[in-house]
């Protein structure tokens, strides 16, 4: 069995680091793809996987390191749209644009232009692939003062559908996954306030926020040929944190 080339964004730290290391453990080569290229090197040293400097998104960088990992390792199988940020909060009628547009940019700018480049490059080389998008539950439910990370969510959730249907024909399935709140180095501020923190599980009937463990295995699933016959679907991973 041809061993998978697997690119995951954002995968020097938290849930993309998870996501990267099972990977592995899956046997696939993986290239731990970040902004913050001596993070991407630390990880890649430590958990085994290649990496490359990638700002996912401006369209040359984007480019760039699609090509390179082709060129490097071949064409990529499995693509995890993973590194996003909420980049603050607060009411939408109070927030600042640059913590709009930042969000914007990197949560769905950064996704439509990476898929755009690894799905061409998928069909230009025949290669029935694999796309899995990191979403969040906070596309079908509001927090107040995240109404600007969960919108580029559903849009991220869009646009896994028209990917999907777009690249069926060849072969290529586009998926996600969607979090609830995740203990991560980003929700460390508000995961270490024993209030703030009860008060978030309080919504959750399974009782507790997720590890990166409870998120990586659906991640692994969807891309994996067990999942041959999904495609265009966000899978909830939120404790039944919809449910209320």
């Amino acid at each position: 069995m041809k061993t998978r080339i697997v690119v995951v964004t954002g995968g020097a730290s938290g849930i993309g680091r998870g996501i990267a290391a099972a990977f592995l453990a899956a046997g696939d080569r993986v290239v731990v793809a970040d902004v913050d290229a001596a993070a991407a090197q630390t990880a890649g040293r430590e958990i085994g996987a290649e990496a490359v400097e990638l700002d996912i998104a401006d369209p040359a960088s984007v480019d760039a390191a699609v090509a390179l990992v082709a060129e490097r390792f071949g064409p990529v199988d499995v693509l995890v749209n993973n590194a996003g940020l909420a980049g603050g909060g607060g009411p939408l009628t109070g927030l600042d644009a640059e913590v709009f547009d930042r969000c914007v940019r990197v949560n769905f700018r950064g996704t439509f232009l990476m898929t755009r480049a690894v799905g061409a490059q998928m069909v230009a080389a025949g290669v029935r692939g694999s796309i899995v998008n990191v979403s969040s539950i906070g596309a079908r439910q509001p927090t107040p003062g995240l109404g600007h990370y969960e919108a580029t969510k559903a849009a991220v959730d869009a646009l896994t559908r028209s990917a999907a249907l777009e690249l069926a024909p060849h072969g290529i399935r586009v998926n996600a996954v969607a979090p609830g709140p995740v203990l991560t180095p980003m929700t460390a501020g508000f995961a270490g306030d024993a209030a703030a923190r009860a008060a978030w599980e309080s919504r959750i009937p399974l009782g507790r926020i997720a590890a990166v463990e409870d998120v990586v295995p659906s991640v692994v699933f969807l891309a994996s040929p067990g999942a041959g016959h999904i495609t265009g679907v966000s899978l909830a991973v939120d404790g039944g944190q919809l449910l209320t």
